[in-house]
């Protein structure tokens, strides 16, 4: 029974294709001379060719053993001061960049065959930036926010139903309730990744590396 649920998982994974569409092209020629104005023109593409959760992305850290952890969240900003995304300070990520704050992000945004890959430090934001930013946004991502615990190890599904329906409902009373331990991260980018898929494999990839003029770009072999 094992071999055949194997066997039908490869048959499967084996029949996928990608990028069964045409891709648009990118010269690396036309690039700005900063990463900034590209992944904003590049988001802004993605959301016109259709692509689900653009603003969705995956954060890599790593924890006090040195091993990598990763997670997909949400981008809240991308301006000069770097990749904006925000968590509880008490929760796994949370602890893993207070103690090693370098880390990496990655968007892939399939409708049009890119990638975009970020790395640098990560920063905490202070307080009121941090409340101002939550109480922005829906009143569920502040019931989200006010059931809190992330990470931590849960009972049982109707200790999660009780706590949520409690912070539904003072989300709701108090649309400025603080939550302490909400933190907005903004990471720094020390490099920059931008890359093109091309359906005969001669993919694109051009990289910024900060320097102290700038940015320097690159070309990788894909």
């Amino acid at each position: 029974m094992a071999n055949e649920q194997q066997e039908t998982f490869r048959a499967l994974l084996h029949a996928q294709r990608v990028w069964d569409i045409t891709l648009p092209a990118f010269d690396p020629g036309d690039a700005p001379p900063a990463p900034l104005p590209l992944f904003h023109r590049w988001f802004g593409e993605a959301v016109a060719a259709g692509q689900s959760e653009p603003h969705t992305m995956t954060l890599a850290t790593v924890d006090d053993q040195g091993r990598p952890d990763v997670r997909t969240l949400m981008l809240h900003d991308a301006d000069e001061r770097g990749w904006h995304f925000a968590s509880h300070v008490t929760s796994a990520k949370g602890r893993q960049l207070a103690a090693h704050p370098d880390a990496a992000l990655g968007f892939y945004w399939a409708a049009q065959g890119r990638q975009v890959r970020v790395r640098g430090r990560v920063t905490a934001a202070g307080p009121a930036e941090s409340q101002a930013s939550l109480h922005a946004r829906s009143t569920g991502a502040l019931a989200a926010a006010l059931t809190g615990r992330q990470s931590e190890v849960l009972g049982s599904r109707e200790e999660l139903a009780d706590a949520s329906r409690a912070a539904w409902e003072r989300a709701q009373a108090e649309p400025e309730a603080p939550v302490p331990t909400w933190t907005r991260y903004v990471l720094a980018p020390g490099e920059v990744e931008f890359f093109q898929g091309d359906g005969e494999r001669q993919h694109v990839r051009l990289r910024y590396r900060r320097a102290q003029e700038g940015w320097r770009t690159e070309l990788l072999w894909p």
